[in-house]
């Protein structure tokens, strides 16, 4: 079949795994839509790619807005096809007064981008004295992110089998647990995406800690 079959298949993923994660009460989804090195990608693909983003967020807002989810987005938005970004921004528009979810699409979004603007942005800041260098903090950096509003992912799942992160969230994901699953994206079910939550739920995160230090009365007995 044509690639952009598995696309249109993968839309219901989307939806399968925004609804498997409304449902258990996670509060923030982010999905990788389109990175920026997608645009390498054949071009009769990328316009069916932005077609179909196009269409899917038309047909999506009313089930947003009945779930009570709110639609964001990370990444360039001012370089997608003027459609497409038209469509995400009435999409945001439309369901920003939700207070549920929060559905977080990744578009034209890559890490090394999102940490180049952001040095930008600190450099300016340097250069007319509102800072100084030894200023620049964890938290400095965190803020001039695409994702300062939202809280660091706790949990990846990398789907198709594939072992990387493919330049996305590098900075957020320093101490996320990852799940990884040979399902390809276009079959994920709401039974995969909650087989990857309780396998979540059985880790222990120590954020550089030991087990002792995070369970003392357990070192007691």
């Amino acid at each position: 079949m044509p690639r952009i079959f598995g696309h249109h298949s993968g839309v219901k993923a989307v939806r399968e795994c925004t609804e498997a994660a409304a449902e258990i009460g996670v509060q923030f989804l982010t999905l990788y839509a389109f990175s920026t090195e997608n645009w390498n990608r054949p071009q009769i693909e990328v316009n069916a790619l932005m077609s179909l983003l196009v269409e899917t967020i038309g047909k999506e807002i009313k089930t947003l807005n009945d779930n009570n989810i709110k639609l964001k987005a990370i990444g360039d938005i001012s370089s997608l096809p003027q459609s497409t970004r038209e469509a995400l921004i009435k999409g945001m528009k439309d369901t920003g007064q939700n207070s549920g979810m929060t559905l977080i699409l990744a578009l034209n979004y890559s890490a090394k981008w999102e940490l180049t603007m952001a040095m930008q942005k600190l450099g300016h800041k340097i250069a007319s004295g509102e800072i100084k260098a030894n200023e620049i903090t964890e938290t400095a950096i965190a803020n001039e992110l695409a994702t300062r509003d939202f809280p660091d992912p706790d949990l990846l799942i990398r789907t198709s089998g594939e072992q990387r992160l493919s330049n996305f969230l590098l900075w957020q994901l320093a101490y996320s647990e990852m799940y990884f699953t040979e399902t390809f994206w276009p079959d994920i079910k709401k039974e995969d995406f909650w087989k990857a939550i309780l396998e979540y739920q059985h880790r222990e995160r120590r954020f550089g800690k030991t087990s002792e230090q995070l369970h003392p009365h357990k070192a007691a007995i």
